[in-house]
């Protein structure tokens, strides 16, 4: 009976740290990296791409974005552990040792790059091992500690994936793989200042100048109604270069509208919800307006 005990009570820690490991790689963040990734895998094809192609890109492009989170884990860890938001989380909590998450974070890395580069190609590899570096290092151990601009500026890494999936199926640098990366680089700020102004006493406490704490609210609300005009701009690059139809520009038009109506919002009431409300949409925003291009794409292809 106690052997019986001690193998549950073994096996339950066990699966706890697995737990604890798969948080650390922020799965539904790497989730939508990789669906912008897979984006431009097939629009980068007059086709659907290989599917083995696309899997190990998928893959590889994934298990490096893991790695990436896992390093901002461990890196964060002490501002972690002073927010409301991040307070629990397995390294700030202590459930995952530094160690560990070392050689967690290190293993995926090199088991990505060496599947991309092996089974891809070099140039992948080497344009997801330097995201990884621009998030885990540029970002979160220097901007994110040095300048209220730490988002904007940071934010090329994050959207780097549909170039990725582009160069993973071509291995040549398009020129509309660019235009994929400048939708995500404009649609970060909004995102995230959003988010920003929710928890502005958060990153107040610890000391870290995101643009609600060193500018104030007033004038983060300013930026994000600013920055999704300009997103809303941007957007209408896919159609105006012919890369993408009527699909993809009516569903673009429609997010773009009601980003800008929570903006809108945003800026001129005092409900602190909305900010929240705000951060919430513009995921949908992303993942529908991607889903609109894959959707586009075929049906031009087909007709």
């Amino acid at each position: 009976m106690a052997y019986s005990n001690t193998l549950t009570s073994s096996f339950n820690s066990f699966s706890g740290l697995l737990k604890d490991l798969y948080e650390i790689t922020k799965p539904k963040v790497v989730f939508m990296l990789v669906i912008t990734a897979i984006v431009g895998m097939v629009l980068a094809q007059s086709g659907w791409p290989p599917l083995d192609l696309l899997l190990v890109s998928s893959i590889g492009i994934g298990l490096l974005s893991a790695a990436a989170a896992a390093m901002n884990h461990i890196v964060d860890q002490k501002i972690d552990a002073k927010m409301a938001r991040t307070y629990n989380r397995p390294i700030a909590k202590g459930r995952v040792t530094n160690r560990l998450a070392i050689i967690f974070s290190f293993s995926l890395a090199a088991f990505g790059f060496a599947l991309l580069y092996a089974f891809v190609n070099p140039l992948t590899a080497w344009l997801t091992l330097a995201s990884l570096f621009g998030y885990a290092v540029v970002y979160t151990l220097v901007l994110k500690r040095l300048t209220p601009q730490n988002i904007v500026i940071g934010g090329l890494a994050g959207a780097m994936p549909p170039l990725l999936g582009w160069v993973s199926m071509t291995g040549d640098l398009h020129p509309n793989a660019f235009l994929l990366v400048m939708i995500i680089f404009t649609w970060t700020p909004p995102h995230f200042w959003a988010l920003a102004i929710h928890r502005r006493d958060d990153y107040a406490r610890v000391n870290i100048p995101m643009l609600p704490v060193t500018h104030g609210l007033a004038f983060t609300k300013n930026a994000i109604v600013l920055y999704t005009v300009l997103l809303t701009l941007v957007c209408f690059l896919p159609y105006l270069v012919a890369m993408s139809g009527l699909i993809y520009l009516i569903s673009s038009t429609i997010l773009n509208l009601l980003f800008l109506k929570y903006a809108w919002q945003l800026k001129v009431s005092e409900d602190k919800k909305i900010a929240m409300d705000t951060f919430k949409f513009s995921i949908w925003h992303l993942l529908i307006l991607f889903v609109a291009l894959l959707v586009d794409h075929f049906y031009i292809i087909r007709f």
